[in-house]
């Protein structure tokens, strides 16, 4: 059943100012929740912006391609564009401030914001639109330095993420679970994701943490490009010691097939899921959820980590609370 079923297919022209650009832009009025009956029908022509991650991750290949499904499922009536940024903690942030409409973002970081907890001033206003495919934990070192460990990272030259990114909370996490101190144990080069392969590439940088889905593309060029001077590290040992901290964390394993590895890598996985605001128009929020999984093959093409989009799980968002118009789209 598709998404045109549900919402009047206008052939508007959204062509002139105002529309948004790569940067994001602030919520227009026509995205504000009435809180009336919820009919999957938008009212009136609709942009959003949408936020997603570092360029070569999958936040960034899936919401591109999800921006235009939703542009297109729905003859132009909702006009989507998809913004390049740091990831989950920026998101969620800009999010609220209504920078964007709807963000990509790690569980962990989510139920953080939720609650009002880890660095996170009070309980933000978000809802899930859904859950959606599950990030796995990737840390990778360069050979030859006797990195066996997360702990024998003391002293070395580490990228923890995008500053404000899910990556780096999940890097700090791992790093204090180790028994190390994030701000002086390490080196810590706070690096988006292509500029750390890059130096993972050139030596100036010893290891990398990096949360995303399988494959990440530019995990995958690291080990095209670099297999025989790289290799990834087992961290399943410290799933107990990250349980404590947020029990959203889960075991979980690298196929060796992801990145033509000598064998699976055990690590430790977190879901992703899809924020919008709490004030977001439900009928806007339904045809959203809908896109979702209307267009769920067209989004595998993207990225094969789209596969994991399931609606067995899609309600899965707590402590997040899954928004009312997507909750009547899942229904």
């Amino acid at each position: 059943m598709t998404v045109k079923r549900y919402v009047t297919i206008a052939a508007a022209a959204l062509a002139t100012a105002g529309l948004l650009t790569g940067c994001g832009g602030r919520q227009d009025s026509s995205t504000a929740d009435s809180g009336g009956e919820v009919t999957c029908e938008v009212a009136q022509d609709t942009r959003i912006a949408i936020a997603t991650g570092n360029a070569g991750g999958v936040y960034f290949a899936l919401g591109n391609a999800y921006a235009t499904q939703i542009t297109e499922a729905t003859g132009g009536r909702v006009k989507a564009t998809a913004a390049e940024t740091g990831a989950s903690v920026q998101n969620i942030q800009q999010l609220v401030a209504g920078n964007y409409q709807v963000a990509f973002a790690l569980a962990d970081t989510a139920a953080d914001a939720a609650l009002g907890t880890s660095g996170f001033e009070g309980k933000q206003p978000i809802r899930a639109l859904s859950r959606i495919y599950t990030n796995y934990t990737q840390v990778i070192v360069r050979e030859g330095l006797d990195i066996n460990s997360v702990a024998d990272l003391r002293g070395k030259r580490v990228s923890t993420g995008s500053p404000k990114s899910g990556t780096e909370v999940i890097a700090q996490r791992l790093l204090r679970a180790a028994g190390l101190n994030p701000d002086t144990d390490v080196s810590a080069q706070r690096l988006d994701l292509t500029k750390t392969v890059d130096g993972m590439k050139d030596g100036s940088i010893d290891a990398l943490f990096w949360s995303g889905g399988l494959p990440t593309p530019n995990i995958t060029d690291l080990f095209t490009t670099a297999g025989s001077k790289v290799r990834f590290l087992d961290i399943s040992d410290l799933l107990d010691e990250m349980r404590q901290v947020n029990p959203v964390y889960e075991a979980g394993t690298i196929p060796a097939a992801t990145y033509s590895l000598p064998a699976d890598v055990k690590t430790i996985v977190v879901p992703n899921l899809l924020l919008v605001r709490d004030d977001l128009d439900a009928n806007l929020s339904c045809v959203l959820t809908k896109v979702l999984f209307d267009r769920k093959t067209q989004l595998e093409q993207a990225n094969p980590a789209a596969k994991g989009i399931e609606r067995a799980t899609a309600r899965n968002t707590s402590p997040v609370e899954l928004h009312r118009g997507s909750d009547k789209a899942l229904s």
